[in-house]
């Protein structure tokens, strides 16, 4: 939990200009992320957009000794960390910020396969040729929003219905979704991520990770817990 008064608080906009009565907060586009030098300096970084936003700026920043907490502005297709927290409205956060009240803050689980980092989700199964397929129908009307998903969904159903028995029994497959992990293990589903090694066929390998599609040089899959990400939630 931290308190400061405005005149103490610097915050930094990650994908979108915001701006605020009385609070200094300057606006970068997430390709300027490695430009910010003093990134330790800012009480606050506020992400703009989705899951793939979010993994993609813990990415650079994860090895920060002390990073700052994280506000989450939900504007993407899909935002599950944010809906996991119950992630209040960023002009409410912003607002107890101008007026020096304090925030409550809850720490998110991330993961590490291989090198690359995960907040939730992560695999190879009926995740990654669902995201492939939504990536393909971005354009036009169907770029914002949740319509080229469920396009997606009901496309790859026949193949989902056939398919998913197999693949939760090869092991070459894999689906790791951290929101369920009261289902610890169920054939190739992890829900609970401690120490898990897998071994693929292939040395490349397509991957998904929290929506995005992640190429890996490597069979040999390591995935394991990798500290926290500190969110204001309201």
């Amino acid at each position: 939990m931290r308190s400061k008064r405005e005149r103490r608080v610097k915050i930094l906009s990650v994908g979108k200009v915001i701006a605020y009565n009385g609070l200094d907060i300057k606006s970068i586009e997430a390709s300027q992320l490695s430009c910010e030098h003093d990134i330790e300096s800012y009480d606050y970084i506020i992400i703009n957009g989705g899951d793939g936003m979010i993994r993609r700026v813990l990415s650079q920043l994860h090895d920060l000794k002390q990073p700052p907490n994280f506000i989450l502005n939900p504007v993407g297709s899909f935002n599950v960390v944010a809906k996991i927290h119950r992630v209040k409205p960023i002009e409410k956060i912003l607002k107890k910020i101008s007026f020096g009240e304090a925030l409550y803050i809850e720490k998110h689980h991330i993961f590490k396969l291989n090198d690359e980092l995960f907040l939730f989700s992560a695999g190879n199964m009926g995740d990654l040729q669902h995201i492939f397929i939504s990536e393909t129908l971005r354009f036009g009307w169907l770029r914002y929003g949740m319509a080229k998903y469920i396009l997606a969904a009901l496309f790859l159903f026949p193949i989902h219905l056939v398919m998913t028995p197999f693949m939760l029994m090869s092991p070459e497959r894999f689906f790791v979704f951290t929101p369920l992990r009261c289902i610890k293990k169920f054939g190739t589903f992890y829900g609970e991520v401690d120490d898990i090694r897998i071994e693929l066929h292939d040395e490349y390998n397509i991957i998904e990770l929290d929506g995005d599609l992640v190429t890996l040089y490597s069979q040999d899959i390591h995935i394991r817990q990798a500290g926290n990400l500190p969110i204001v939630v309201k």
